[in-house]
């Protein structure tokens, strides 16, 4: 979660700017070349923006008071609701404005555009719109689902082809087609009247909320949508601050910025497909360097954080992108501090995949720094545990995993509930000081996504266990009741639990129970007063634990 400063800014790309232009211009008309446009001013961006055809298709996106999280956060906080559009994406804004601005001829010819994503579906909407024809290139790897509302939006009006195994391959055979059939190529970023149609959104802001505005925070992808939104606030209300928001792993704008040219990333992180761009735009990193205040950058976890506080204020769940601004918005907060702030954050779509819910779901407390991780070694000896269980106190479990395998230590994965971030050091520090190795393992990456999900598997030191699964109701102290009433002579092999959030948790045990007193385990589990099933003779268990 680290911040990229602004670098030192150059002087504005613009014709006044550029003594040479003229004569660069008449150099060209003598050799009998083009002349080389010159670079848009802010006020001809002004003047694009406030002319675009966007609400042909597109609606005014409310700006909603987040509630619960500026509570929180002891500031004024806003999101701006582009997850409402049709298309769920501010997408449309930008690839309609850009049709809409062609001929008849050139829409006689259709368009193209390369994309598996909102761009694709906001080109579909526009093509059916303008009666025009639509190819849209996507890589064979597109799910079907977003084919389908490709589809949906387009109807009749579009074509699409499946070319390649990755953007970039659909891109080149995009603009293969594009030049052998003649067609209108619709850039998703790198295209003034794309830029000047997603710079509609901070118009809506600035009418919307005419009063005192911080910081807009704004996700960056290839950079349409920042650059359209700073050429208006800085054209209109200068003092705003415009914040650009990158994803650590995809932060090819943070990094062109600073070397004052186009850096191509090798590769990009696949979380915010939305923001996945290895390169920027030419215009839009113009703009961006010339217009925009500052630079956050956000990870994964603080990404699936901020899609549980959109949640939470609006009942909406957008997409990793759609998050990127609250993320930052967080973040920018803490580190100034203060209070009264009114910051607005543009929530810039809802085109997430059902399937990465859990995902979010499971990454968010840590990510929001609400649940500590930690692996603790406790020596195999009557007392250690119960001193272990002490040592938790209050604290709510969320997650505790073992697999007996060592006949001195037990290597225990425990998830435990924080009030406030840093916590999890001061967790590990008491454990270490009750004798227990300790390892904290909240912002280790590969504890989260995967040591945590196999910690068990097969031990020569279970024998004679039974397996038995249990569901109580999820309130304060419940586990760890359910842990410390068993019988002192019964040995526990085997503890998996994992708080869903529901109202009722579940959990595995491997029990070791003396010969002598193996009659009495039914009588036992039934005064504890849990639901529970003998779950020794499931083939899963057989196969993969006994």
């Amino acid at each position: 979660m680290s911040t990229a400063r602004p670098v030192a800014k150059k002087k504005p790309l613009t014709p006044s700017a550029d003594k040479t232009a003229p004569h660069k211009a008449a150099k060209h008309a003598r050799l009998g070349k083009a002349a080389v446009p010159a670079p848009l001013t802010p006020q001809d961006y002004l003047r694009k923006i406030l002319t675009s055809h966007v609400y042909d298709v597109a609606i005014e996106s409310p700006l909603d008071e987040a509630r619960s999280l500026s509570r929180r956060l002891g500031h004024q906080v806003y999101f701006k609701r582009e997850d409402k559009q049709p298309v769920f994406s501010f997408k449309l804004r930008g690839a309609y404005n850009k049709m809409a601005g062609l001929s008849k001829a050139q829409l006689g010819k259709g368009v193209i555009c390369a994309s598996a994503g909102n761009h694709a579906q906001g080109v579909a909407m526009g093509a059916r719109r303008l009666g025009c024809q639509a190819t849209i290139v996507m890589p064979t790897t597109t799910p079907q689902v977003k084919i389908d509302a490709v589809r949906s939006f387009g109807g009749d009006n579009v074509q699409i082809v499946l070319h390649g195994e990755s953007y970039s391959d659909a891109a080149l055979h995009a603009k293969e087609l594009e030049r052998k059939k003649g067609m209108t190529f619709v850039h998703p970023f790198d295209d003034p009247d794309v830029i000047a149609g997603q710079g509609t959104v901070a118009m809506e802001i600035l009418r919307q909320h005419p009063g005192p505005i911080d910081g807009i925070f704004v996700a960056i992808g290839g950079g349409g949508l920042i650059s359209g939104v700073a050429a208006y606030v800085k054209a209109v209300r200068p003092e705003v601050k415009v914040i650009g928001v990158q994803m650590s792993d995809s932060d090819a704008m943070v990094r062109s910025v600073k070397a004052g040219e186009r850096v191509t990333l090798p590769d990009v992180g696949l979380f915010s497909d939305g923001t996945a761009v290895k390169l920027v735009g030419e215009e839009t990193l113009r703009l961006t360097r010339e217009l925009v205040d500052d630079f956050v950058t956000v990870n994964t976890d603080a990404v699936c954080a901020a899609i549980k506080d959109i949640y939470q204020d609006t009942r909406a769940i957008v997409e990793p992108a759609g998050a990127m601004g609250v993320a930052a918005l967080k973040q920018y907060a803490e580190r100034h501090g203060g209070q009264g702030k009114t910051y607005i954050a543009i929530n810039c779509g809802a085109n997430m995949n059902f399937d990465r819910l859990r995902f979010v779901a499971e990454r968010a407390e840590v990510g929001e720094e609400r649940e500590a991780l930690l692996a603790v070694t406790i020596p195999e000896e009557r007392g250690s545990f119960k001193r272990f269980c002490e040592t938790i106190g209050p604290r709510s479990v969320t997650e505790f995993n073992y697999r007996i395998s060592d006949e001195k230590q037990a290597h225990v994965f425990v998830g435990l509930s924080t009030r406030e971030k840093g916590e999890s050091r001061q967790i590990a520090k008491a454990f270490k000081a009750q004798g227990f190795g300790t390892v904290d393992l909240t912002h280790d990456e590969l504890a989260k996504t995967h040591i945590r999900h196999m910690v068990g598997g097969r031990s020569s030191l279970a024998a004679g266990e039974r397996l038995y699964s249990f569901i109580f109701p999820e309130r304060p102290g419940a586990l760890m009741g359910f842990l410390t009433s068993l019988p002192p002579g019964w040995n526990i092999s085997l503890f998996h639990y994992r708080n869903q959030g529901a109202d009722y948790g579940r959990i595995l045990v491997g029990l070791q129970v003396p010969k002598d007193e193996q009659a009495r385990i039914p009588k036992v589990l039934d005064t504890l007063g849990y639901a529970y099933v003998d779950e020794t003779r499931n083939p899963v268990y057989r196969l993969f634990l006994r």
